[in-house]
């Protein structure tokens, strides 16, 4: 998520619009399904994410949600949650949830904007951002419980792993 968003204006209204305007200046495909519903493809390293941002004029609140395609079979689903705990333990913003009914994993964060404040482009990538970097970095960690029979404790460890130089 490199460049800039310099051309992209601050706006009063809704920050879905701005969204799009990001979404517009760093080439992402992105979908308007109702003026309060915006969804955003972002290519990552380990698979494309779909970020769902919703606007609720009420709250003055912008939601973001990002599923992991990955739907967690009962079995797996303590294990999962376990690890989900460590995880969001090392988060400084947003989480990360499983919905109980289908096991989808996905991560969650919100934008607050109460009192007459005004969403900007910083505000707006920064939120974006935030959540591939979080899906980016967990993904593997997931995928070694769900599939490699890892440990919540051997996965985190591995995620939280810093490699140092280069090969």
């Amino acid at each position: 998520m490199s460049g800039s968003v310099a051309e992209v204006e601050e706006f009063d209204g809704n920050p879905l619009d701005l969204l799009e305007q990001v979404a517009t200046v760093r080439d992402w495909f992105f979908e308007r399904s109702h003026e309060d519903e915006l969804n955003i493809c972002v290519a990552g390293e380990w698979r494309d994410y779909q970020l769902s941002l919703n606007w609720r004029n009420d709250l003055s609140g912008l939601h973001i949600a990002c599923t992991l395609d990955l739907r967690v079979p009962p079995e797996k689903r303590p294990a999962i949650r376990h690890l989900l705990t460590l995880i969001n333990e090392q988060l400084w913003s947003g989480h990360f949830d499983i919905w109980s009914d289908d096991g989808v994993v996905l991560f969650r964060n919100s934008l607050l904007l109460c009192g007459g404040a005004a969403a900007t482009p910083e505000q707006c990538e920064a939120l974006l951002r935030l959540a591939v970097e979080a899906c980016e970095r967990y993904y593997p960690a997931l995928q070694f419980v769900m599939w490699a029979g890892k440990s919540a404790e051997e996965a985190i460890a591995a995620a939280m792993f810093e490699t140092q130089g280069c090969a």
